[in-house]
């Protein structure tokens, strides 16, 4: 079943983990607000702010902070539609959270194109609130030289 935009995202199982990620890398990317630039062998998105931003959370259900960190995190899903954000249970995989080094809970990964680009651990509302601010923020254009 596909998710809404606007929530967060439950994965139960290795299969929706790796489902949701690859969603995440990948069908963001393009869509009808988005104009792709090719430079070389490279490429460039041009649009909405946000797109391309996955929040992971890494929580457990018997972890105190996490359970406070939760109603918040579901609202900045809903104010942020363009950005994905992706619920892990540490308990439930263990091997996701072993493969991403988590060892404290909650712990938050941002990820852009498929890269780490920020990490936030414990239930700092004002630092996740400022990583998701950095890497949503509309880049600055540049000149080159």
């Amino acid at each position: 079943m596909a998710a809404e935009d606007g929530q967060v995202i439950g994965c139960h199982t290795v299969e929706a983990w790796d489902e949701q990620l690859q969603r995440g890398n990948e069908s963001k990317k393009l869509g009808p607000k988005h104009r792709l630039l090719i430079l070389d062998d490279d490429w460039l998105l041009v649009g909405s702010p946000g797109i391309g931003l996955v929040v992971i959370d890494f929580a457990a259900s018997w972890c105190g902070p996490c359970r406070v960190i939760a109603p918040f995190l579901a609202e900045l899903a809903r104010k942020l539609p363009d950005v994905i954000f992706l619920k892990v249970d540490v308990d439930e995989l263990k091997t996701v959270a072993q493969d991403w080094a988590v060892e404290a809970m909650p712990t938050f990964m941002f990820l852009k194109e498929g890269k780490i680009v920020d990490k936030v651990v414990g239930a700092r509302k004002d630092e996740l609130q400022q990583a998701i601010a950095k890497h949503t923020a509309p880049a600055a254009a540049t000149a080159s030289a």
